[in-house]
């Protein structure tokens, strides 16, 4: 599904009302521009496509294929202050971080017995801009015993990705729950007992000083 985006130039100094959102456009070879647009379209299609999306703004009476490059947010409300949009070229290779998704059911962790943990959750690839997918899926099914792991290496990557980052990191892995030792149970009656012997020491210690 083609995600698209309208956005309009902002003059230098312009002040934007509540429902708009700043932003900048640049590209190789290209000079960056100032950017206007509609804060609830932005943050519907962003939701989509993420940074590892294409988008078609519709700027300067044209479209324009488009990644997310950066987002500035509210440190408070959360809520996005600017934009950077990347200008591709679809002959070009791009350079995205693509999410991880993790499907299926590990047999181990699905028992109860094991930890399901989570190493890497996005992936740094590089490849043309139509190539580019919203997320890669990770199956953990294929964790069965402890200490199993998922590596880089392992992943099947969609035609024309390249692996940006050493394919020997692990992304995830079951471990084993760490053991709690547990303190002695002491009976009433030893308690007892080892009062009493205290009491006696004490009580030794007392004479001795006397003396």
């Amino acid at each position: 599904m083609e995600l698209k985006l309208s956005a309009e130039v902002r003059a230098k100094d312009e002040k934007l009302d509540k429902d708009s959102i700043p932003g900048v456009i640049y590209g190789r070879g290209l000079e960056s521009r100032s950017l206007k647009l509609n804060y609830n379209a932005f943050d519907k299609v962003f939701a989509e496509a993420g940074e590892s999306n294409l988008i078609t703004l519709n700027f300067d009476k044209q479209d324009i294929p488009v990644l997310v490059k950066a987002t500035q947010k509210h440190p408070l409300k959360s809520t996005y202050t600017h934009v950077d949009f990347y200008q591709v070229n679809m002959k070009e290779k791009v350079k995205a971080e693509v999410p991880l998704e993790f499907i299926g059911e590990s047999k181990v962790v699905k028992e109860g017995s094991g930890i399901f943990s989570v190493i890497i959750d996005e992936i740094s690839v590089e490849c043309l801009p139509g190539d580019l997918v919203d997320h890669i899926d990770v199956d953990i099914s294929v964790l069965q015993e402890f200490g199993d792991a998922i590596r880089l290496s392992d992943l099947t990557l969609p035609k024309g990705m390249e692996l940006m980052q050493d394919d020997t990191s692990v992304i995830c892995m079951v471990e084993e729950p760490k053991k709690t030792e547990e303190a002695p149970v002491v009976e009433a009656g030893e308690k007892v007992e080892a009062k009493a012997s205290e009491e006696k020491e004490e009580g030794e210690k007392t004479e001795e000083e006397k003396k």
